[in-house]
Order: structure tokens, then sequence, then C-alpha cells
């Protein structure tokens, strides 16, 4: 069933008080929300979406047999996308999350329009961040190359007025997955790729966007090498909170979420890498065939 899941539990509780009936009704909205990634990276939206709203229902689907994404043409990306979708809107989700910026970037239109409930993507909530917090209007965007070369961060950057630079940092990924966090090449690799980003008529560029679901990882990292007078923007951080305001900031915060997991290949590794990612142990994961 798609729609907001509505579950009314009804005690009645009859008490005849010159012939009046009292009845006690019972109401729990718990919001039900689909997060899509080709891999491991949107497990950081993920985490930011458990911080804000902390009492939904999660259905997190990685698919994992076919990345990278960037390697993709724009229509493989979109069919893959679009399986996607519709394998968490069978699962009952209100609102699906596309935590891909690749997937944002190149095929967000035919998910929207593929889709029976609403989307959100990183790109727009990472632009609007940046615009809100910019004082000189001047931003440089670090991500992978797939999402460098579709410029969507640029484009949605310019549309609101704002001047930008993106950077490819193409070993970021691959040094994260590795478990790499605080190593000493990932500080330098990640120097290097900064120094390069804020060079040549960008030095005054005041907000750095995180425009890869990777990251948010190695944040402590970013933050240690970019100059310092830099506001960190993260994709992930901002989408959790586009998606709290959109679905009116009902939290549950009573209540505990509940989280699925479905992958469509190695459910040993997504546990194991997976946990880094989200910060927290991920105990059972579904693996799924869309036959893609």
């Amino acid at each position: 069933m798609t729609g907001l899941l509505n579950q009314v539990l009804v005690g009645a509780e009859s008490y005849v008080f010159h012939t009046n009936l009292v009845y006690t009704i019972f109401v729990h909205n718990k919001r039900s929300i689909g997060v899509f990634d080709s891999g491991f990276g949107g497990l950081t939206v993920l985490k930011a979406l458990l911080e804000v709203i902390p009492g939904a229902n999660f259905h997190y689907f990685g698919d994992t047999a076919r990345l990278p994404y960037g390697s993709k043409s724009v229509e493989t990306v979109a069919r893959y996308a679009v399986e996607a979708t519709h394998f968490l809107e069978n699962q009952g989700i209100d609102m699906l999350v596309v935590a891909c910026n690749t997937a944002t970037a190149l095929a967000l239109d035919q998910i929207t329009k593929a889709s029976r409930v609403p989307v959100v993507g990183v790109v727009e909530p990472g632009a609007e961040r940046a615009s809100a917090v910019t004082k000189n209007k001047k931003v440089v965007v670090v991500g992978t190359e797939a999402t460098v070369n579709s410029h969507a961060y640029l484009k949605a950057l310019e549309a609101r007025g704002i001047q930008a630079r993106e950077k490819a940092c193409p070993l970021l990924v691959p040094l994260i997955e590795e478990g790499w966090i605080e190593h000493p090449v990932t500080e330098q690799v990640t120097r290097i790729y900064l120094d390069e980003a804020f060079a040549n008529g960008f030095e005054s560029a005041d907000v750095l966007v995180l425009a890869c679901t990777h990251y948010p990882l190695v944040k402590n990292v970013l933050r240690k090498v970019a100059p310092d007078h830099i506001t960190i923007v993260d994709s992930a951080e901002s989408t959790a909170h586009v998606v709290a305001e959109k679905l009116g900031a009902i939290a549950n915060a009573g209540s505990t979420a509940r989280l699925s997991f479905f992958v469509t290949d190695s459910v040993d590794k997504f546990k194991r890498l997976g946990s880094t990612f989200l910060g927290r142990a991920i105990s059972e994961v579904r693996h799924v065939d869309l036959k893609g």
C-alpha cells in the first residue's frame, strides 16, 4: 500500500455513565521511507535521516551488483534506478530518497516520473544549503568524476546566483572503502585535491560542498586540510532535513526506527563495510535479484 501508512489502533473501553459510552482511540502515524543507492555511500544519508526522523521505518536498497553507476550510460542508470524505485515501492514506502549523487544527477527526472511516491534527491538540498550559508557566493564542490562531469551541482548553484567550481576526487572513494579514514595517505591525497580546488581565483570561496555520500566519513580530514574560513556542507545532512520538512517534521520520537536492508550482491561485504558508513552494526541483510 502506498501513501501514508496510518495504523489506527482502537482500544474501546466502554463504561456506562448515565447511558454515555466513552471510547479511547489511539492514532499512530509512522512514516516508511525508502533509501536507494548504488552501494554503500547512501548509508550516510540513512544515518542522517535516523538523526532527524528517528522513529520512521526505513528500507535501504544498495544495488551492489551493478556499481559503480558512474561508468554507465544515462539510459542504463535510469533503468537501474527505476527498477530500484519500484522494488522499494513494493515495500510500502511513503517517500523515496535517492541517496546516490550519480543517479540523482543523471536520472532524477525519470525516477520522479516513474515513482508513485514523492522523491527527494541529494543535489538540490546540498545546493540550497550551500546557497544559504555562503557569504560571498563562491562555492567549491567535491565529488566523483561522474557527478562532476554531470555538472548537476554547478547548474543548481548557478541557478541560485552562486559561482561554483567542481573538483573530482576519484581516489577518495576507494581509500574510504579500504578503511583508510584517518590514514596519512588519505590526508595527503585530500590536501592535493583541495589545494587545486581552492586555487586560481577560488581562494576566497567560503563553502565546500561534499557531493559524494562517501565523503562524510572523511569530514574530519577535510576540515583539517581545508582553508580555515570554509563552511562544509554535507549533502547527506541537507537531504535528511529536507525529507523531515516534507514529512511535516513528524519524527515519532517516542518510537524506535525499524531498518531493513536489501542488496543485489554480497550480503557479508555489505554488513562489514556498511556498519562503518551507518555508524552501527548491520545484522540482517536480504539479497535480492532485480533481473536487470
